[in-house]
């Protein structure tokens, strides 16, 4: 396999727009749905033989809600559903051989929110089994990879979409994070991804379930612009009263803020010297814009990291015993190896779990102490740079794959437990051509704050496109 970027960047009628620039052109009848929609099939017939992050296209019968405001922000948009969201009619595999092909009987509450925008659905994009792993890999089938270099990783569990977003084919896609998912494959594929707080945008059908709602909805973007018109979008449609309103960040604010930083994770692994030095500089950038950077230790107990873990594991067991419960002829005896190996790690220490479980839904108190005084926290997503394709594949022995992902994936899941937001923004490529992005945390409520920061990090770190040579800083 090459390493050469694949992408679909051309000057056809979707050149280098994102969402809001191609919203508008529609709007103005300056480029027309029909157009639009060939421009994307015919970018993802180029790229996605190589990529592999479509489950399901519907290039010939798009998905749209006829009924919507002509004037919704990203009427006639096209983008993508991740498969582990319901579409009527349509299957929902959730990347798993254990769930058989059966048409969901309605849309999902998310599906409808995603179409109230204007969006035109144009597919489903691929996602490890049931979102448990941060890489887009299956044991028996090709991988998704990454379009910066295909022999890596484009993360997970949203790394479908995140492939086809930074490819070009289409500006933005449907994203969910409930571990980092949104985060990590942002990360991966040098992209934008917000995980908004815990309520602030619709949840889907499964997540209300949780005991520990870990999992939120968003989107992948190429520009901070694009994800702040959706969270802007968003909050008209889903507000929440309890939380402080975004509006619409058009971008930096100048107001000096106090930044904590993090270089180390909460389980006591350490970053990678290339990972370091690139959250070091971007703190150097944020103190050249006036903000206060202070070293901080993260906000929660010691006992989060072994916590999570069994939640983790907790989920996947519950998958396997009453999941026929919810999809008809689900067969658990199919489920991949780290899928089974997750529900014995659980099993295992299943008296443990409902204390772990008491001790996470709790960490929002232990994280809102910690963050007094503080703005924003600046940390790694990831503790080192995408890992090849095989690294974290899911046939991998259980312990070893274990320890590699709990290893990698070190910072994103705090923000679930506590239900706070956090961004993902890119900010240099690593030594092996693949993007690293940093992260920004911010209290409870605080998107506004994170999207300011983003804009403004966008602006000076000057992330290259993927069809065009690096520029700016060297890392």
């Amino acid at each position: 396999m090459s390493n050469t970027r694949v992408h679909a960047f051309t000057r056809d009628v979707l050149d280098r727009h994102d969402a809001v620039a191609l919203a508008e052109l529609l709007r103005r009848r300056e480029l027309s749905p029909k157009e639009v929609l060939e421009a994307v099939e015919q970018r993802a017939r180029l790229v996605d033989p190589v990529l592999r992050g479509i489950e399901l296209p519907l290039f010939e019968r798009p998905l749209r809600e006829l009924r919507v405001d002509p004037d919704a922000p990203f009427m006639g948009v096209p983008t993508f559903l991740k498969d582990n969201i319901d579409v009527a009619g349509l299957p929902t595999r959730n990347g798993s051989r254990a769930v058989p092909p059966a048409p969901a009987a309605k849309h999902s509450v998310v599906t409808e929110h995603v179409l109230a925008q204007g969006f035109t659905v144009v597919g489903k994009t691929r996602l490890p089994e049931f979102g448990f792993s941060p890489t887009t890999e299956f044991e028996d089938e090709e991988p998704t990879r990454n379009p910066w270099n295909p022999e890596y990783s484009s993360g997970a569990s949203s790394g479908g979409s995140a492939a086809l977003v930074a490819a070009g084919v289409v500006p933005v896609a449907h994203a969910n994070d409930g571990g980092g998912s949104i985060r990590i494959p942002a990360s991966c594929c040098g992209l934008v991804g917000l995980k908004f707080t815990r309520g602030r945008f619709v949840e889907g059908e499964a997540a209300r379930l949780m005991p520990v709602r870990v999992v939120t909805e968003g989107l992948v973007t190429r520009s901070v612009r694009d994800t702040a018109h959706f969270a802007a979008a968003a909050e008209r449609s889903c507000r929440n009263r309890r939380l402080r309103p975004i509006g619409l960040v058009e971008g930096p604010s100048g107001r000096p803020l106090r930044i904590g930083l993090i270089v180390d994770s909460i389980n006591d692994n350490r970053s990678c010297s290339e990972t370091r030095a690139i959250v070091e500089r971007v703190a150097h950038v944020l103190e050249r814009l006036g903000h206060r950077i202070e070293p901080m230790v993260a906000p929660v107990p010691s006992s989060f990291d072994q916590d999570f873990k069994l939640y983790w594991g907790f989920l996947a067991l519950a998958l396997s015993k009453i999941g026929s419960r919810t999809m008809p002829g689900f067969d658990a005896s199919r489920l991949e190896g780290f899928s089974k190996g997750l529900a014995r790690y659980c099993r295992q220490r299943l008296l443990r779990t409902p204390l772990a479980i008491a001790r996470l839904r709790a960490s929002p108190l232990h994280y809102a102490y910690g963050f007094r005084g503080y703005d924003a926290v600046l940390s790694p997503v990831l503790t080192h740079a995408v890992p090849k394709l095989g690294y974290m594949n899911p046939g991998v022995p259980f312990e070893e794959l274990f320890a590699r992902i709990s290893k990698w994936a070190a910072f994103t899941p705090l923000n679930n437990a506590t239900g706070s937001p956090a961004i993902t923004v890119p900010a240099a490529l690593s030594e092996s051509g693949v993007p690293i992005g940093v992260q920004l945390s911010g209290r409870h409520g605080a998107e506004r704050v994170l999207i300011e920061l983003a804009y403004a990090l966008e602006s000076e770190l000057r992330f290259p496109a993927i069809d065009e040579p690096a520029v700016g800083p060297e890392f």
